[in-house]
């Protein structure tokens, strides 16, 4: 995506998604995207706990099976959990029944009920069907932290201009990421914390996955 906040038109194509939380508390919800890795995981885990930060990560399930031992510290640190399928496919090149399959192998790696689909797009069949299984989560906040467009301070401003109540920021633990949020990261959790923002994450069990066929 080119643009920091999703469109109307694909907050109307996934309706039942959840794409900001309470409008009305002046909370923010942090995610990461595609890891863990051990180049970009670490250091975000350890940022977050210099400041008292939880998160939910979005964690690819080949990623998860590489990298066990920082899947495991993700949970030990009280972060929340979620699929973001197991080879980070995207929903509209995929037939829907590999697409549910590659979302499901997932599953019974992470365990999570959450569910992000990669790049943020889904055929209606396979919305349809992850709705039932998953609370799907999207954003209401993208940093655009992955373009090598844009500089750590874009990053930053990126979050400053778009963050409101409710706001659910997406970040990324991967390699284009990384170097830019060495900066970008400390510098949005204390702009936020500034402006009195607390930091939340998802509730636990809002719907319980099953297997998908």
């Amino acid at each position: 995506m080119l643009i920091e906040q999703p469109s109307m038109f694909l907050r109307w194509l996934y309706p039942s998604a959840i794409w900001r939380m309470d409008p009305s508390e002046k909370a923010v919800y942090l995610t990461f995207d595609d890891g863990p890795i051990p180049e970009a995981t670490p250091w975000i885990l350890d940022t977050l706990d210099h400041y008292g930060v939880k998160a939910t990560f979005f964690m690819v399930g080949d990623n998860v099976r590489k990298y066990p031992e920082l899947y495991e510290d993700i949970k030990r640190r009280g972060h929340r959990l979620g699929n973001h399928t197991y080879n980070h496919i995207g929903g509209l090149r995929w037939r829907s029944s590999k697409y549910l399959w590659n979302a499901n192998k997932a599953y019974h790696i992470i365990g999570s009920d959450l569910f992000r689909p990669p790049h943020g797009w889904m055929k209606p069949s396979q919305y349809l069907r992850l709705r039932n299984h998953y609370v799907i989560v999207m954003w209401d906040v993208v940093t655009r932290d992955y373009s090598n467009l844009l500089s750590a301070d874009d990053v930053f401003e990126n979050v400053k201009k778009y963050s409101r109540p409710g706001s659910i920021i997406t970040f990324h633990d991967s390699l284009k990421s990384i170097d830019k949020l060495k900066t970008a990261l400390p510098k949005s959790i204390e702009w936020l914390r500034e402006q009195g923002y607390e930091f939340k994450i998802f509730p636990e069990d809002q719907k319980k996955s099953r297997h998908l066929k």
